[in-house]
């Protein structure tokens, strides 16, 4: 983890040179790169092994495969664009990293964070508190205040943005966006931030709300790319957590009528997103978007995966082919028998959510402690990372390592191209990055089986372990 860029540049020509000679050298599990052409490189998870380097296969003449199951690839009918890969970086998570020691917590950034290792890119900030934070907070509390004269970030001071700063300077190109789970309870009819739903008649203070924190966070260096107007926004968790439902007319009318118009005037870059909830409200983000002066303001929905399937999706992209897409939340459960090892369930829903269109996948917290705390809410979420309360111990959930095999090879600016197989059981999604290098990530969550890959005119054969992900990686 305290390797230099000097020191993967130099394990690169290592990868380069076997490739060539042949001869696959020993890696460790945090370094890749792309072989020489006519070579593969192949990278595993397994139940033996975590994003480990297995050698390369070659590219050959012809089409005879032996296993007879196979998937055709097509690299020059391409996709959407992908923006990146990351985690939500809530009160929680910052608390629990800044629970660290000096050095432990640099390490583990770096990991996380860097260019060279995990690079995560895309990731989530909370507006006030949301389920998974140590207090239930806003930035404007008590009584009343439409002109927000209370208004101030003081509690992100002291862990969330110290954290968000490290996160950055590690990867400067942290694309960070930000969501709020409820107003300040003084704009809900139970005065409350548990429960609730929005009032119309504080919807101009609410616009200013958000200029207010976006400027907040930008004065102490912290810029945010983007926001969406409400986590979840047809549910108010039965009162039990911050949460407020807004109807769409609600949403459509904030947009066009309040905070996109602020923004323009404000000369504000910031992109607006929609929704922010699941797959089933794919007829409210139709509905949205048919308002008159809704797409003058925001061009994007984002997407949670708790109910529906990612194909709907596409109902919303079929009728609108310019819609920016992006998956902004889904964890573990750290009371699961398998938090550590389910990374083929994560791969296969990684494959479905970017074969869906979507630009971005951002994971829940990125980390909590061994009973998914700190935790206002209800729900038993785990960490990506688990940072044990008293031993400050870190380990890694199968999710992590299903994130691997995509954001440390799939590079900002990437596009997804087209794979087709009618081989049952098999998950697959490909991309070419913005140098020609072309990546295939294989999901095989049953049993072991050899597969082989078709185009133009070559193809290879590989074997898939049994409850694996495998990464290909050529040019």
């Amino acid at each position: 983890m305290g390797r230099t860029r000097r020191d993967f540049l130099r394990m690169t020509a290592a990868v380069l040179a076997a490739a060539t000679s042949g001869v696959a050298p020993v890696l460790s599990s945090n370094s890749f790169a792309s072989p020489a052409s006519g070579k593969i490189a192949v990278w595993v998870t397994n139940d033996s092994s975590r994003f480990a380097n297995s050698g390369f296969i070659s590219w050959r003449t012809g089409s005879e495969n032996i296993s007879g199951e196979s998937i055709n690839l097509s690299p020059r009918k391409k996709f959407q664009q992908i923006l990146g890969f990351g985690a939500a970086l809530t009160d929680s998570s910052c608390y629990m990293f800044n629970q660290l020691a000096p050095v432990a917590r640099e390490q583990l950034f770096h990991e996380l964070f860097h260019p060279s290792e995990m690079g995560f890119n895309v990731c989530r900030t909370c507006v006030g508190s949301s389920d998974y934070a140590t207090k239930t907070y806003s930035y404007d509390e008590g009584e009343p205040d439409p002109e927000l004269t209370r208004f101030s970030i003081d509690h992100d001071r002291q862990y969330i943005l110290p954290m968000l700063r490290v996160a950055r300077k590690v990867n400067p190109d942290l694309f960070l966006f930000s969501s709020p789970w409820s107003p300040p309870g003084w704009m809900k009819p139970n005065r409350s931030m548990l429960g609730g739903s929005m009032q119309r008649k504080y919807m101009p203070s609410y616009a200013n709300y958000f200029l207010k924190f976006l400027q907040a966070y930008e004065l102490e260096g912290v810029p945010i790319q983007a926001i969406t107007i409400q986590n979840e926004v047809d549910t108010e968790q039965d009162g039990r957590m911050p949460a407020c439902t807004w109807p769409q007319e609600y949403e459509a009318d904030f947009v066009r009528h309040n905070l996109g118009p602020l923004f323009e005037q404000r000369g504000v870059k910031t992109k607006i997103w929609i929704i922010d909830h699941n797959y089933n409200l794919w007829g409210r983000a139709l509905g949205e978007l048919e308002t008159e002066d809704v797409r003058k303001y925001t061009n994007a929905i984002a997407w949670h995966g708790y109910v529906g399937q990612p194909e709907w999706m596409n109902r919303v992209r079929d009728k609108y082919p310019d819609i920016e897409m992006y998956w902004t939340e889904g964890g573990p459960d750290y009371k699961a028998p398998d938090y550590a090892t389910d990374w083929s369930n994560w791969s296969v829903t990684f494959t479905g959510i970017m074969r869906n269109w979507c630009r971005s996948i951002t994971a829940w917290n990125f980390a909590l402690d061994e009973q998914g705390r700190p935790n206002i809410g209800p729900f038993s979420c785990g960490g990506l990372v688990t940072i044990h309360s008293e031993s400050k111990e870190i380990t890694r959930s199968g999710q992590y390592w299903a994130f691997a095999h995509y954001c440390r090879v799939v590079r900002r600016g990437a596009r997804r191209f087209e794979t087709v197989s009618e081989t049952q059981g098999v998950h697959h999604v490909g991309f070419e990055n913005l140098d020609g290098e072309r990546v295939l990530v294989v999901t095989n969550p049953g049993a072991a089986r050899k597969v082989a890959l078709h185009a133009d005119e070559m193809m290879a054969e590989a074997s898939l372990d049994k409850n694996s992900i495998t990464t290909f990686i050529w040019r």
